[in-house]
């Protein structure tokens, strides 16, 4: 999948969003999504998606099956979990609700499906969204935001999934202010900052001894220099340090 030069904006005199952006997706790719609020993420994901077209500029090669999950699900519906996922899965053309159930009990979302949507917490609406973006095995599978308000048991497993999609050829793209596939084997790292979006590759694991295109050697000796910024900034300098080869811990 290609974005070709693409740029966005919502309207014909607004700001653009994006300018000019130019990525290449691979089968098999796991990518983390970042930025500050208001930066394009969101709308990224949505131009990958096909949910909204570019204004300038081209998606090609968008895979056949796209799975995704908004970071506000919409639980104005009137349907009880269950009878969602199961509307849902006739859309998909799924022949049954095994899929559904499966997932909920991965999801740790069992114990909701009798629930009315409008009834759900952030944390359980975002599992049915998760749910229902995978009931059909996604070929392209884009998540916005999708550990906030998750328990322990659906942040541990919802990683496991994501590897297990990207190990069949599936693609992968996730925005993460959690960060928690910050340090997943073999990921790309985008920020989206300024209009556009620099890419890094993942740091090896502590331990390992295979080497990185993107990763200088490591020196004899090393030093810790503590670096202080904004919030709002901490994402940009983040990646920019990564980038460059270094390895960051960020403090709360």
């Amino acid at each position: 999948m290609r974005l070709s030069t693409v740029s966005f904006r919502y309207s014909r005199r607004g700001p653009w969003v994006l300018r000019d952006v130019e990525l290449t997706l691979r089968p098999g790719s796991v990518v983390e999504v970042t930025g500050r609020n208001g930066a394009g993420k969101s709308t990224l994901l949505r131009l990958m998606a096909g949910f909204v077209p570019p204004t300038r500029g081209s998606v090609s090669d968008r895979p056949g099956v796209v799975g995704y999950a908004p970071d506000v699900f919409p639980v104005d519906q009137p349907f009880t979990v269950a009878a969602y996922l199961a509307h849902m899965s006739r859309i998909r053309g799924l022949s049954s609700g095994s899929a559904a159930g499966e997932l909920a009990g991965r999801l740790n979302a069992t114990h909701l499906l009798e629930q009315p949507l409008g009834d759900l917490s952030k944390g359980s609406a975002q599992k049915v969204g998760l749910i229902q973006s995978l009931l059909a095995p996604p070929d392209l599978l884009i998540l916005d935001e999708p550990f906030a308000g998750l328990d322990e048991q659906t942040r541990t497993e919802l990683p496991v999934i994501i590897e297990e999609i990207a190990a069949r050829g599936g693609t992968v793209v996730v925005s993460d202010h959690q960060k928690q596939l910050q340090d997943f084997p073999g990921a790309e790292h985008w920020l989206v900052a300024d209009g556009g979006v620099a890419i890094s590759s993942t740091l090896p694991p502590p331990g390992s001894t295979a080497p990185s295109r993107d990763v200088p050697d490591a020196p004899s000796a090393q030093v810790v220099i503590e670096v202080v910024v904004d919030a709002d900034d901490a994402d940009e300098v983040e990646q920019k340090l990564r980038a460059d080869g270094y390895l960051t811990r960020r403090s709360s």
